[in-house]
């Protein structure tokens, strides 16, 4: 079994390359790169450059594409908008050579989950069949979400995996706020023909809504989900802790801890 651990932000354009250099230092194999607020990497060559220099250091890279994306909206101009951010970072994350592109598919509204579910499947098909034009080269990975008015339960996320061939985020501190137990292993089981994993971790913070806010990873929890992955894939393992790289840390060292 390959762990890439891994913090959720790069940094600023400037930084971004001085923070590879210190994060392979410190033994870290995945970034995802922050686009939530927005595509802040504009320019073709500084993404060809951070993308050279993550691989140099070997640090496999992945994007969180912006927050406002609802693919279910009842407003035909917000879903081209959400479309068009999903396919900006599929383009920038070509130059970075990123290979997921992480993002919320939408929210439930006024519509039935079935009805959701159909719209969202064929804006991801509309999506892929654009950027595969394009020949960009990010896979999508639509996530399982924390909040339980969300689209994106465990469920949902496995039937897209089928039915437009995309990948998928899974997110385990959202599983835990949005059904109260962490199901890892039924999770796991239910995603097991994938040959690669995205996950995210941190600790998380809930109500009877679902997700409030993440917080500090636990130890325990975090030994208890590497006891549990697979040993036959590779597995991208991003925190997103309000202290990710410091959590990304702490995972490196349980997992040499349980090896011996």
């Amino acid at each position: 079994m390959t762990i890439l651990f891994g913090p959720s932000g790069i940094g600023p354009v400037k930084e971004a390359i001085k923070n590879l250099e210190e994060f392979s230092k410190l033994g870290i194999k995945s970034c995802e790169i922050d686009f939530t607020y927005g595509v802040y990497i504009k320019k073709k060559e500084d993404a060809e450059m951070i993308g050279k220099k993550a691989k140099e250091f070997g640090i496999k890279l992945s994007i969180h594409a912006p927050y406002w994306i609802n693919l279910n909206s009842l407003e035909k101009d917000k879903i081209e908008k959400s479309k068009q951010r999903i396919i900006e970072c599929c383009r920038i994350g070509t130059y970075l050579n990123a290979y997921r592109i992480v993002f919320h598919s939408g929210f439930y509204g006024k519509m039935s989950k079935e009805e959701t579910y159909e719209n969202i499947k064929n804006r991801i098909l509309e999506i892929k069949k654009e950027i595969e034009e394009k020949k960009y080269t990010p896979k999508l990975a639509p996530e399982i979400m924390g909040k339980i008015n969300v689209f994106g339960s465990i469920e949902e996320i496995k039937k897209l995996t089928l039915d437009t061939n995309c990948e998928c985020c899974i997110d385990f501190a959202h599983i835990l706020a949005r059904y109260k137990e962490d199901k890892i292993a039924y999770t796991l089981n239910l995603f097991k023909e994938k040959k690669e994993l995205h996950l995210h971790y941190s600790g998380i913070e809930y109500n009877e809504k679902g997700e409030k806010r993440h917080k500090k990873t636990n130890e325990e929890d975090l030994k208890k989900l590497i006891k549990l992955l697979p040993k036959d894939k590779e597995i991208v393992l991003i925190n997103e802790s309000p202290y990710p790289l410091e959590d990304s840390l702490l995972g490196i060292r349980l997992q040499k801890e349980l090896k011996n």
